[in-house]
Formats: C-alpha cells, sequence, structure tokens
C-alpha cells in the first residue's frame, strides 16, 4: 500500500479499480473441468486436469520469443493468467480460440506506460471482470489466442516445428487444435509461462 499512498490523484482512482478486481473478481468467469498452460521457453502446451497433465502439444510461438506483450506489433506472446473468450471456426488459422488479452495486468502497464488512457484502462477491467472480450483496438495489441496452421502444407508444418513464427498468438497443427478443443470452453483457464 506504500506505493499506492505516493501516485499522483490521477492515479488513485486506477489503482484501486486494480485492487478491487484482483480482490474481487478476478474468479468471476470459470468454466469446465480442464485448464491449459502454456511454458513459452519449452514450447508446449499442456492439458490439465486438476494438477493432472492429460494432454501435451509442442506449440510455435510470437517471434519476439522472450518477454510479455506490452503493445501492439511487438510480435511477443504474453505472460499471465487469460481466459478463452471467442472462437472463430472460419478463421484463416484453420480454428481460432480468442484470449482475454490484454488482462488487467497488462492494462496497468499500459496505463503506468502512458499507452493507454485512463478509460481505456477502465474498459479492460470491466470487460475481464465481465467475463467479456476486453477492448482488442488499443496500443496493447489485441486478437490474441490459440489457433492452428490454415493450409498445412511440406513447408508450413517444417516452420512450425522449427520456428516460433506467430504475431503473438499460440499455434498448434490443425489436427492438434481440432484435438485441445474437445478440452476447451468459453472461460477456460490458460496460464501462460516465460
Amino acid at each position: 500500500m506504500h506505493a499506492v499512498t505516493h501516485l499522483s490523484g490521477a492515479w488513485k482512482p486506477c489503482c484501486i479499480l486494480l485492487l478491487w478486481f484482483i480482490t474481487g473478481a478476478a474468479g468471476a468467469v470459470t468454466s469446465g473441468k480442464y485448464q491449459i498452460e502454456i511454458n513459452k521457453s519449452a514450447r508446449e502446451l499442456n492439458v490439465l486436469s486438476g494438477s493432472n497433465v492429460i494432454r501435451s502439444f509442442r506449440i510455435s510461438i510470437g517471434r519476439a520469443e522472450h518477454g510479455t506483450k506490452r503493445v501492439r506489433g511487438d510480435n511477443r506472446t504474453p505472460v499471465g493468467t487469460y481466459r478463452v473468450v471467442d472462437f472463430n471456426d472460419d478463421s484463416k488459422f484453420y480454428f481460432f480460440m480468442l484470449l482475454n488479452y490484454p488482462n488487467t495486468v497488462d492494462a496497468w502497464h499500459g496505463y503506468r506506460n502512458e499507452l493507454i488512457s485512463a478509460g481505456e484502462f477502465r474498459e479492460i477491467v470491466m470487460a475481464i471482470k465481465a467475463g467479456k472480450t476486453p477492448p482488442q483496438n488499443t496500443a496493447l495489441g489485441g486478437f490474441v489466442g490459440i489457433h492452428g496452421l490454415g493450409e498445412e502444407t511440406g513447408e508450413t508444418l517444417e516452420i512450425h516445428a522449427t520456428f516460433n513464427w506467430t504475431e503473438g498468438c499460440i499455434a498448434l497443427t490443425n489436427e492438434e487444435i481440432t484435438e485441445l478443443r474437445k478440452y476447451v470452453s468459453p472461460g477456460t483457464k490458460v496460464v501462460i509461462h516465460e
């Protein structure tokens, strides 16, 4: 609390809103008996049931492999806790599971670094609290999710197996995203580690 008391008046409402979210709304939307855990360094996505790993997939992540996503176009995969908020069966990537990026922590960093306004910060926090998709058009970027490859060729499969190639999303093969879909519903928790 010491840091909050020394912030300017404009910062205090956002700090209070952030603390309210963390203490009262973090678990507002939950769904399903499975959780997804992603380890960026290991290029691995695990499906968990409780503490048991029931399925593992090798993944590709953002081209800028290390660090968390902070701004649109940085080609980083975010680090933190997210939820699946939407599906797209008609994606150029075969199938797309949208995550609720930016989350409250991402928004706080964006506000603190003057990338987004106090109003945008509030919009993001309120969307997260309500279990809705946060604004996707801020300077923080958006449309981060888990998806397939789209058209699969020998070349695209080799690139996927060898390189981190996305703009910040998590990619699997089309067959793998179809299998993963069995474990995921709106609200599924996705924890992404460095």
